[in-house]
């Protein structure tokens, strides 16, 4: 009877054939648990887990078949879990437990740019001066300040130089992006910068394979380069070989403000279109001729040649994250052709989205992961419902119909995701992406591929010459958009509940079969409602203690102009307020003093700064918080004292006003105890005592001298 009722309930009947759509879902359910959690699970834990898993896989083939599905999507969510665990136990590599300044030796394993448009230099096989080898990092990252030329650096070089290092950071605020999360996946155990001459010791390190495929593709960027100068030749080299250090900072705002940086990322949409390409190209050569095609399984012989394209492309272009991503998609879908099934179902989605996961665990907290199934995820939601609709007209309107809908369609499925994770809407992107990505399969991606293959005969002048012209297009739409009034909106970073009620509530729309299906919609509905209504920290202390945020009627207001700049732009890029640091500080100018006080109705924030204000500062009043950028030592009377040292401990600190009084958050207790903070949870006290008087008066920020 209980059977019937669990079968009845889950509309199990309606599912058959249906259900393995399903299984990267319940996979990455447990991962996302496993990600979630405020402590990292112990080895008995796992142990437990492991045990759990062997039990429900068993019980799978001995239950009744109606609940076979729910043990599986149980276990399955169990396995996600401790994938997550495994994944993030083997990436262990030593992390730099101080600041360091002196000596870096190192392999060159990647040359880019940071965010500031600096050169960046990654390094392996790390020399550290008196640091032992059980506590060097693995791989350390440099940017290189002043009139540093990376250019000179070629992958596979052994080089030194004199630099400064740190463990890579926490949360710039609780709850935020976490760098030492990333850089623990990456095996990046420090980073930092130098401004003097780097020095090779050895030229063009022989390496492993993988050093000779970054020395090809850094070599073949170079000479696209030379034969396309200018933008046009660094977006080229983008394409070709994911070398994107060229590209000029303002044709990134644009593509970015137009929604057309995906683009530049080599991701589903560019190994499709070569895939494609190739696979067309192959096939339709062969049926013109007769005896092959009567004969030969020429779609497969295509099939076969474009895995190898696809391939080859992964390759050359570095085998990032993002494009091994779209590599397993594309292979599945071109396997799936080989074994006489339909190339582009949601099985096949599925599929590719589960050889990810096992992968890579990580990759599904990422937003590159989200925005990618998401956006094939829809599209063939989408075309399956239209399948076989006659709209009446005549081909050339049903391939431009066919467009519209793709980048509509693409558009919108990853604009959630987008918005979530970079604060911003691009309001014409529907516009962009209908006047480029069409150009972008009929022109430049063929002229690229046909420019690899002629480019050992030296006749790829040409098509790198049409290639160029294409990308001229994208990049003057991109302008064009950008230039628009209004043309990009920006919002609140969501509360940690929206994106996963988003997600899932959708896959339910998608996934499961039967009129229910529709109740996902009011799940979309209640994510999108709650998403505006997020609440955003009253105040804001970096965990440098030299900068502070108070919300204010006109947004954020920040207690100096510049300084503390990573931590201040998000901030404000998670207030939907992105504007620079000095505007946030010129929405309330004082005098600048040693010591500032924040009157917040029933609680006095003081910022203390500077040598001048550890002299004048000697004690504090109860109902007051002390924040300083230096160590004060002992401070007395009754409040609560917050200096750089204490600080270390906590991390970053968020305040927030509710009805019942204030609020504490701090980025150490937000993170939890986890493998990749282990650091700095080792030396951290149990208790560091945080608390604000309980008043119901409402906040009023006033800054005063």
């Amino acid at each position: 009877m209980a059977i019937a009722h669990v079968k009845t309930a889950l509309c199990l009947d309606h599912q058959r054939g249906h259900l393995f759509a399903w299984t990267p879902v319940f996979l990455g359910i447990g991962i996302a648990v496993y990600f979630a959690l405020p402590v990292e699970p112990t080895d008995q834990m796992v142990r437990w887990g492991w045990f759990a898993l062997a039990c429900l896989c068993g019980l799978v083939w001995y239950a009744p078949a109606d609940m076979r599905p729910l043990v599986a999507a149980i276990a399955l969510i169990i396995a996600g879990g401790l994938l997550g665990s495994f994944r993030a136990n083997i990436m262990a590599a030593p992390t730099l437990e101080w600041r360091y300044y002196g000596a870096v030796e190192g392999r060159v394993i990647g040359i880019d740019r940071s965010q500031s448009d600096k050169p960046r230099v990654t390094l392996d096989q790390v020399i550290l001066d008196r640091v032992p080898t059980a506590k060097t990092p693995k791989k350390v990252r440099l940017v290189l300040h002043g009139d540093l030329d990376a250019s000179v650096l070629k992958p596979g070089d052994t080089v030194m130089t004199t630099g400064h290092l740190s463990p890579p950071s926490g949360p710039a605020e609780p709850n935020g992006f976490d760098f030492q999360k990333f850089a623990w996946f990456q095996q990046l155990g420090a980073v930092g910068y130098t401004r003097v001459p780097v020095l090779k010791l050895h030229q063009d390190g022989a390496g492993g394979w993988s050093a000779k495929v970054f020395a090809l593709r850094m070599a073949a960027s170079r000479a696209i380069q030379d034969k396309v100068p200018g933008p046009n030749g660094a977006v080229a080299a983008a394409l070709l070989t994911g070398d994107r250090s060229a590209i000029p900072q303002e044709a990134l705002r644009d593509l970015r403000a137009s929604n057309l940086a995906h683009l530049l990322a080599i991701s589903g949409l560019h190994m499709g279109l070569l895939a494609g390409f190739v696979f067309a190209t192959m096939r339709y050569g062969l049926a013109l001729f007769p005896a092959m095609a009567l004969r030969w399984p020429i779609k497969k012989i295509a099939a076969t040649v474009a895995l190898i394209a696809a391939a080859a492309y992964l390759v050359i272009s570095g085998g990032t994250v993002a494009t091994q991503r779209a590599f397993i998609m594309v292979a599945v879908m071109h396997v799936a052709i080989l074994i006489g099934r339909r190339a582009l179902t949601l099985r096949s989605v599925a599929m590719a989205a589960l050889i990810v996961l096992i992968l890579r665990p990580e990759a599904l907290i990422g937003p590159g992961f989200q925005m990618s199934f998401a956006a094939t995820t829809a599209l063939v939601f989408v075309f399956a419902l239209i399948k076989g609709v006659d709209f009446g007209l005549p081909s050339w309107a049903k391939a431009v119909l066919t467009v519209v809908i793709s980048s509509g369609v693409a558009g919108f499925a990853t604009a959630p995701f987008a918005a979530a994770h970079f604060n911003q809407v691009a309001h014409f992107g529907l516009v962009a992406n209908l006047l480029t990505v069409p150009l972008m399969g009929a022109v430049i991606m063929p002229a690229a591929v046909i420019a690899v293959v002629v480019w050992p005969l030296g006749l790829h002048g040409l098509a790198l010459w049409v290639m160029a012209k294409g990308i001229a297009w994208v990049l003057l739409i991109a302008d064009w958009i950008a230039g628009i009034d209004g043309a990009l909106g920006h919002v609140v970073t969501p509360h940690v509940s929206v994106l996963p009620l988003l997600s899932l509530s959708a896959l339910v729309v998608i996934l499961w079969q039967g009129s229910r299906r529709w109740i996902g919609v009011a799940g979309v509905v209640c994510a999108l409602i709650i998403w505006p209504f997020t609440e955003r920290p009253v105040v804001l202390i970096a965990e440098s203690g030299g900068l502070i945020g108070v919300m204010g009627p006109e947004g954020r207001v920040m207690n100096k102009p510049k300084g503390d700049g990573f931590a201040a732009s998000n901030w404000l890029e998670n207030d939907g307020d992105p504007v620079p640091q000095s505007v946030s500080f010129n929405r309330n100018v004082v005098e600048k003093t040693a010591i500032r006080i924040y009157d917040l109705e029933g609680l006095d924030l003081l910022h203390v700064t500077g040598k001048d204000g550890k002299n004048a500062f000697d004690h504090c009043h109860s109902n007051t918080w002390v924040v300083t950028n230096k160590p004060l030592g002992e401070v007395a009377g009754d409040c609560v004292f917050l200096d750089a040292d204490k600080l270390k401990q906590t991390g970053s600190i968020a305040l927030f006003r509710r009805a019942d009084g204030w609020h504490v958050l701090t980025a150490h207790d937000a993170a939890g105890q986890r493998i990749w903070n282990a650091r700095k949870n080792k030396n951290r006290p149990t208790g560091v005592p945080l608390s604000v008087p309980n008043t119901q008066q409402p906040v009023n920020v006033v800054l005063a001298n």
